[in-house]
């Protein structure tokens, strides 16, 4: 079988997928949200399922709001990056964190 960049590019994401299941992991979807919980599942479409899962919602004048979500899945045709989270010193950091919100990924036709 003769395999093409969009049939091998799904199992090399799983792949990856694997090794952070159960793993808390952060999520940056198109829509500009960040999304953080505990990686509970996931196919081979990239569809995530979060579980204990909270949304970053950062702003200029204020200090970043957590807004929970509990289990939550996103598709994966909406997840632009995803990274292990590590928190060891995160919650106290929030306090002082101000940032305009990441706008939403914009596609054009060239």
């Amino acid at each position: 079988a003769k395999y093409t960049k969009d049939k091998v590019l799904p199992f090399k994401m799983a792949s990856a997928l694997v090794e952070w299941k159960q793993k808390k992991v952060s999520v940056l979807t198109g829509d500009g949200r960040i999304i953080v919980g505990t990686l509970a599942g996931y196919d081979q479409l990239q569809n995530l399922v979060l579980q204990s899962a909270h949304e970053r919602v950062y702003s200029a004048d204020l200090p970043v709001e957590l807004v929970p979500l509990g289990l939550y899945v996103i598709r994966g045709d909406n997840v632009a990056v995803i990274g292990e989270f590590n928190n060891s010193s995160d919650d106290e950091a929030l306090e002082l964190v101000r940032a305009d919100p990441i706008p939403p990924i914009i596609h054009t036709a060239f």
